[in-house]
């Protein structure tokens, strides 16, 4: 396929916003910022979908979980860079200025809303399935409903890690929740291909009691006062559901909360 990458400026688009920042953090993954309509509303942790403009004029859109938190006034977005993908081969060439395809129709199961009350709330996420909990870290009701918020993030190499380490870094210098996460917020990340201080996927540092090791904290998770959220392949959230299910937790959504639940409409690597 061979559409443009962006749309020319003389050309009107409906539903379109503009980009205004392009960040590439490595030869597989790029976050990028966009103008955010007036009239979207969305709760920290859903997403919407983005594209662009076909071949023949129609859009090709994708599901993307929003990174930025509710009260941002641009939206942000985290993606992989896929070299034949349908959308990403194209999406990955975006520069400010330039303009993508934004249907304002939030929607997904990673809200705090989908939860029970708890004490202690994971986030647990492979690659660019970060975004959701980008966007829920730096969302104040996170730390007013919880007493301890852990961020799991698993990726191959170290440098695809740098755009959670940067964001999780800047969280407290935050003038609005830098105070809220000082003691609350605690960061494991870990690859599985290259060495790194910590490594292992998630799944096997949640098994093995790893985590709770490193982190000082007791293990396994508790139905009582644990919630967690589940951000990743197919593969990966089947595996993390079946640890989960064994220490007695049970899944929710937004019409029925309870203690984890699952994002299934994450992009997958054929974007």
């Amino acid at each position: 396929m061979n559409a443009p990458a962006t749309q020319p400026a003389h050309k009107a688009m409906p539903d379109a916003q503009t980009v205004t920042a392009v960040t590439h953090w490595t030869d597989r993954l790029f976050s990028f910022r966009v103008t955010r309509p007036q009239t979207l509303r969305f709760r920290s942790g859903e997403f919407v979908m983005i594209g662009l403009p076909g071949d023949d004029g129609r859009p090709i859109l994708r599901a993307y979980s929003i990174a930025s938190p509710s009260w941002d006034e641009e939206l942000e977005f985290y993606s992989i860079k896929v070299p034949d993908g349908p959308l990403t081969s194209h999406l990955q060439h975006i520069q400010p200025g330039d303009q993508i395809i934004l249907r304002p129709k939030p929607v997904g199961t990673l809200v705090i809303d989908a939860l029970l009350p708890g004490r202690r709330l994971w986030f647990l996420s492979t690659g660019t399935g970060l975004a959701p909990f980008a966007s829920l870290v730096r969302d104040p009701e996170t730390y007013e409903k919880f007493d301890q918020v852990i961020l799991m993030h698993t990726c191959r190499e170290v440098a695809e890690l740098e755009y959670g380490r940067r964001l999780v870094d800047s969280l407290a210098h935050d003038p609005l929740i830098g105070d809220m996460v000082a003691g609350k917020l605690m960061y494991y990340a870990t690859t599985t291909r290259e060495p790194s201080p910590r490594m292992g996927r998630v799944t096997d540092n949640l098994a093995s009691g790893k985590v709770f090791a490193d982190l000082g904290i007791p293990g396994p998770m508790d139905p009582a006062t644990d919630r967690a959220m589940v951000c990743g392949s197919l593969a990966f959230n089947i595996d993390v559901k079946a640890i989960l299910d064994g220490w007695g937790l049970t899944e929710g959504a937004n019409s029925d909360p309870r203690e984890y639940v699952v994002e299934k409409a994450f992009v997958g690597d054929g974007i």
